[in-house]
């Protein structure tokens, strides 16, 4: 059945844009596919209402790619017809070599690759500890103020960090994050739905932006994934290709597939603003599409109940990044 209604939207956050639930990944997408497929995808993407994109330039630290992924995407986009209003960007601020590399020169670099002069909202990552909070919220409002971005989020900070820029920002008059890109899925919800985050999204501080759903395709079927996927936070992937068994057995249940299965339960959460996720056949998105009729014909709380023993990150620190000690 050809998806008709249009993707429901979210706020991204306090002060946030109102984004669709759904967009479309970058990181190995683009430049794994043929340029017409692309094209078809994006088309696809805007007639349903999800045009909303994460597009990165994939140049620093395990990053360090030289990927074409960024240059593809907005030849693609072009190619497809649509103006520069008729889609949302989300761009990257990478810390890896910050603040060496400072923001207004990898934006100079990164928006000159799509062929646009500003993104609408910015995720900063990669994190890794040991920043300078302060320095980065006052970087980040200058390109607000330079008019090259409007709003933005971070990816996987420690949670003193992420409060302390809130708080910072709040005091100084500057424009805070208003969401948090986290790996978060059937099988990893402590850093989402614990304490901490899940803290700052119940209190409505930020909203969550759900990244590594089907992480790197194992929650798909793609048991041995051939190309580059997220970290092992925990080390439990093997319990997790152990799970999918029971990942299918559920989704067929729901006369659904895994990957429906997968979304519908991110988007059960209230915290959840948006889903990203990375599709390189116009297909694979018609299947997510399916995703918002099983949550509305289950419910939230059906849904979740079939699910709770898939959650594997138990012992995961709802921090962010480090395993709790055995």
């Amino acid at each position: 059945m050809t998806f008709a209604a249009p993707v429901p939207t979210r706020t991204l956050g306090p002060g946030g844009p109102a984004v669709p639930v759904f967009s479309l990944g970058s990181w190995n997408t683009w430049d794994r596919m043929e340029f017409d497929d692309a094209v078809t995808l994006i088309r696809r993407a805007a007639e349903v209402g999800a045009a909303f994109f994460d597009v990165a330039h994939y140049n620093m630290g395990p990053h360090a790619e030289n990927a074409r992924t960024d240059l593809i995407f907005g030849e693609a986009v072009r190619a497809s017809g649509l103006s520069r209003d008729d889609y949302l960007l989300c761009g990257k601020l990478w810390l890896w070599e910050y603040p060496q590399s400072g923001f207004a020169q990898q934006l100079d670099v990164s928006l000159s690759r799509i062929g646009v002069e500003k993104a609408d909202v910015v995720v900063v990552g990669d994190y890794f500890g040991d920043v300078d909070v302060r320095r980065i919220v006052r970087d980040v409002a200058a390109e607000i103020d330079a008019g090259r971005f409007d709003a933005w989020g971070v990816n996987n900070w420690a949670i003193a960090d992420v409060t302390l820029a809130i708080d910072y920002a709040v005091a100084e008059g500057l424009t805070p994050p208003t969401f948090a890109q986290l790996k978060y899925g059937l099988v990893r919800r402590t850093m989402a739905e614990g304490e901490h985050y899940g803290d700052l999204f119940r209190s409505g501080r930020l909203a969550l932006q759900a990244s590594d759903v089907f992480e790197g395709g194992i929650l798909a079927g793609k048991l041995a994934p051939a190309r580059k996927i997220g970290a092992d936070i925990g080390g439990i992937r093997e319990r997790i290709v152990a799970a999918f068994p029971d990942v299918e057995r559920i989704a067929s249940s729901f006369a659904a597939t895994p990957t429906q299965l997968g979304l519908a339960y991110v988007l059960s959460n209230p915290a959840t603003a948006n889903v990203l996720f990375g599709v390189s056949r116009v297909e694979q998105l018609e299947d997510n599409l399916g995703a918002l009729a099983l949550l509305d014909r289950v419910g939230p709380e059906a849904l979740r109940s079939a699910v709770a023993d898939l959650w594997l990150d138990r012992d995961v620190n709802p921090d962010g990044t480090l395993s709790l000690p055995v």
